[in-house]
């Protein structure tokens, strides 16, 4: 009889990591609105197959993070995301885990870089070691020679991280897994980007070299313009997503009479000539 209690065991945490993602992501993609009630707590051990502690563990996790509120007889409850714990790493990867980012937040996050990254990169300067200086060199070569979107972002992710690794700051070095998952989701919207990647190579080169001859000021400099950069591509494909999205419903309305006329007048376009590829 004990072998099962302690197979259960073993299987528990994933069970909770499941039930965990899945609700975090349905938050914070909307599914479940701010203010709404989560399922009673019978409900969810049917949809998910679990027992009671389960489900607690995770709805435990989910306020631990700042998602939800849980009152005795007033059930757990979503919060707004003001009240989220936005750099913790699943919460920024349930937000960023949509088919399309949402590139205000993306944005944001850009913002929370400029307040770290070009400090932390000063602090390099004046402390990196020199197993630190190498790591920042062998990613910066390793950007140079990436083939595919997976070595590029690697690449570049592990030039982020070891700079700031080489603060020595531990308060600083708790941030790495937010930035981790920032990179992340940043390279994979910007890098679609024409010119990204290799335009911004020569200001990572010149983070790199500052930090090399211990010159503070300038490795500031050379990590605000690879952010700068950043931002402005980011920037440009929200207003270029923005600009595509007006010209397709260009000629919506919300009056049902009008769209009606809309799109009977597209019909009869249609039927005179024919849209050609």
């Amino acid at each position: 009889m004990a072998k099962p209690r302690i197979a259960d065991k073993r299987v528990k945490p994933g069970r909770i990591r499941i039930v965990l993602t899945t609700l975090g992501r349905e938050i914070a993609q909307d599914r479940i609105a701010v203010g709404t009630a989560l399922p009673p707590e019978p409900d969810l051990e049917i949809r998910f197959g679990v027992g009671r502690g389960v489900i607690r563990e995770a709805v435990k996790t989910l306020a631990a993070k700042g998602l939800v509120s849980v009152r005795p007889r007033h059930g757990t409850h979503v919060l707004p995301r003001s009240e989220w714990s936005l750099l913790d790493r699943d919460v920024l990867s349930w937000l960023v885990g949509k088919d399309e980012p949402d590139r205000d937040l993306l944005l944001a996050i850009q913002e929370v870089r400029s307040i770290i990254e070009p400090a932390a990169a000063a602090l390099a300067a004046e402390r990196a070691t020199k197993n630190d200086r190498w790591r920042i060199n062998a990613a910066l070569a390793a950007m140079g020679t990436a083939q595919g979107q997976a070595n590029t972002i690697a690449a570049d992710k592990a030039f982020h991280l070891a700079i700031l690794d080489a603060t020595h700051n531990p308060v600083l070095q708790g941030f790495r897994g937010a930035i981790d998952t920032i990179l992340s989701t940043v390279f994979l919207v910007a890098i679609g980007s024409a010119g990204w990647f290799r335009d911004n190579l020569p200001n990572h080169a010149a983070a790199a070299r500052a930090i090399e001859s211990g010159d503070a000021e300038k490795a500031r400099i050379a990590m605000e313009r690879v952010l700068g950069y950043t931002k402005f591509k980011l920037s440009n494909r929200k207003t270029a997503t923005a600009a595509a999205e007006r010209r397709l419903t260009g000629t919506a309305t919300s009056h049902p009479a009008k769209r009606a006329v809309v799109k009977k007048a597209g019909v009869n376009k249609k039927r005179k000539r024919p849209v050609r590829g």
